[in-house]
């Protein structure tokens, strides 16, 4: 058995296989990300299953989990303190960048108004709801 915070500076990779599985709150805010074997999440022939990593991270270290993916193949992105679970999409949503920006249909959050397209660069201003240019770096 053998599973390691992702922030610990002692964690060494034993196996080139891992798994990511995110602890979530009693409001599916995520508290922490750990990785697992693939021994750990897989059944008796071997084919990773996600109930038995959560399983295993949960007999571990109690709480509930979710398996999370770095390339966002499942739960569109990957895991991150901060981030909630909605169970209705089946998503990791980072947390909202400004009040009035809502989530698309891919979990994305967007701007009330899109980003300009004409080369140049913006910020947003949450009190205009207006994005604005900027000059060089921001």
């Amino acid at each position: 058995m053998s599973a390691a915070t992702t922030t610990s500076p002692a964690y060494v990779c034993r196996s080139k296989h891992m798994a990511h599985f995110a602890e979530l709150d009693a409001n599916n805010v995520v508290l922490r990300v750990i990785v697992v074997s693939n021994p750990d999440t897989a059944d008796a022939s071997g084919v990773e299953k996600e109930h038995i990593g959560a399983a295993f991270c949960e007999r571990l270290l109690g709480g509930t989990w979710k398996q999370t993916s770095y390339n966002a193949n499942i739960r569109k992105h990957y895991a991150g303190i901060g981030y909630t679970y909605d169970a209705g999409r089946d998503a990791l949503i980072t947390p909202q960048p400004y009040p009035s920006w809502a989530l698309d249909e891919n979990a994305n959050w967007q701007a009330p108004v899109p980003m300009p397209t004409d080369g140049k660069m913006y910020r947003w201003d949450e009190p205009t709801l207006s994005w604005v240019e900027t000059e060089g770096m921001i």
